[in-house]
């Protein structure tokens, strides 16, 4: 890799940054994939940020991507912020572990602060979001709205810091993801890509336990 750059997503970008999502994320959290088909949708849903948009190119290759949607956090009293919430964020695969996933992060928190965010939540696992800065929700205070739990799963990034100021927080997501749940739609998505063997694969039980799974204390 002789250069790489962090740029906003262009329309000509669209379908790279598809491939690569799928390639992602291919057998990693189940059998196959719908990231590909949430980042088509995402783009025309109104929670969509492109502003914050990103994408890693090496070489004139996409090799990373960043996409996101509006949250939300809601005190008890039913005061509600608007926060970030990223995803997907992919990098290929033969181009991880050389922290472009991080410069992704950083790179879009500095616009997102300029845009005016001050949180980021997202679910994912632990180990991929703690060296930049993420804690677990339990340390913030904030909970999932739905069943008041606190996620192993659910990770928090002031991206100003002291903006959460230890009151109850309850999580509310955008409803942007709810598109894969038409597996109809997934699977004719899908066709337009070259087959997979969907299979098993271990980090779809890790992803389950982190997912399926709350701090108490």
């Amino acid at each position: 890799m002789n250069s790489m750059i962090i740029r906003r997503e262009t329309e000509k970008d669209y379908r790279a940054v598809e491939e690569l999502t799928r390639e992602a994320f291919w057998n990693v959290y189940k059998p196959g994939a719908d990231e590909h088909y949430f980042v088509h949708q995402m783009r025309s849903h109104p929670d969509f940020l492109p502003e914050l948009a990103f994408v890693a190119e090496a070489d004139g290759r996409i090799v990373g991507s960043i996409m996101y949607t509006k949250a939300w956090l809601e005190d008890e009293e039913g005061k509600r912020k608007e926060i970030l919430s990223f995803g997907p964020l992919c990098v290929a695969v033969e181009f991880q572990r050389q922290k472009i996933g991080k410069r992704l992060i950083e790179r879009s928190f500095e616009e997102g602060r300029r845009l005016g965010f001050d949180v980021n939540i997202n679910l994912g696992n632990p180990g991929n979001y703690v060296s930049s800065g993420f804690v677990s929700c339990k340390k913030k205070n904030v909970c999932f709205a739905v069943d008041g739990n606190y996620p192993t799963a659910l990770l928090v990034r002031e991206l100003m810091p002291g903006a959460l100021d230890g009151r109850k927080w309850m999580y509310i997501p955008s409803m942007a993801a709810d598109c894969c749940d038409d597996t109809e739609a997934v699977e004719a998505f899908d066709a337009s890509f070259p087959p997979r063997e969907k299979k098993w694969m271990p980090s779809q039980e890790e992803f389950y336990i982190y997912s399926h799974s709350s701090v108490v204390r």
